[in-house]
């Protein structure tokens, strides 16, 4: 579907201002560690694309820690469009300061681009031993994500499996599926029935909360 300009601004502006955040974030690690780190790295679900970036689940997130008193920042270092293969080239970059938690939602894109489930595993398990290789005191937290069915049973069943697996084999916090709830709702998706709107995001972040809580 063809956006008009009108439309394609404030998402290029959040974008901006999300690139800038991360590269504040990044200069802020040179002078020192002032609270514990929580990193969203994904695509478009954790970027917001679509409503306003205070209105994405990280920023909800954000907001939850603030208010239960918790010495905890937010970064947000979604990228719209990102498919598992991206993240990885882009992971070292976001690995050069220190993180406490990585939310990990990525697949996703993998998943519409009809990509074969056995090479977004491969990504993300690449992403899952970097990450402890590098910062091994990082808690990798897997965001399950599913797809619809019209690339046949046997590929919905093999994506969806792989977060599971991925998360058994490496001990790591598994949220189940990131849009429960969320998923197929109309009311809280956008136009296009696949990214949520700020309301959907809100139960995202209650969905998210469930497991990061416990690893506060």
């Amino acid at each position: 579907m063809a956006l008009k300009k009108s439309e394609l601004a404030p998402k290029r502006k959040n974008q901006t201002w999300r690139m800038v955040a991360l590269a504040l974030w990044l200069v802020a690690g040179l002078v020192g560690a002032e609270k514990r780190t929580i990193v969203f790295f994904g695509d478009s679900l954790t970027a917001g694309l679509g409503v306003d970036l205070d209105d994405a689940f990280p920023a909800v997130i954000q907001r939850k820690l603030d208010e239960a008193g918790r010495p905890w920042r937010v970064v947000n270092a979604g990228l719209s469009g990102e498919t598992t293969a991206g993240g990885l080239r882009r992971l070292d970059w976001i690995l050069r300061q220190p993180v406490d938690i990585l939310v990990l939602e990525l697949g996703g894109n993998d998943g519409l681009r009809g990509i074969p489930p056995e090479s977004s595993r491969a990504n993300l398990q690449a992403m899952i031993e970097r990450i402890r290789a590098k910062q091994p005191h990082v808690t990798v937290v897997l965001a399950g994500m599913q797809i619809p069915t019209n690339l046949g049973p046997e590929y919905t069943r093999q994506f969806a499996a792989m977060y599971p697996e991925l998360a058994e084999k490496y001990h790591a916090p598994l949220i189940s599926f990131l849009l429960e709830g969320v998923g197929g709702v109309a009311s809280l998706n956008q136009a296009d029935g696949i990214h949520p709107t700020a309301e959907g995001h809100r139960r995202i972040a209650e969905t998210v909360w469930k497991t990061i809580k416990e690893l506060l």
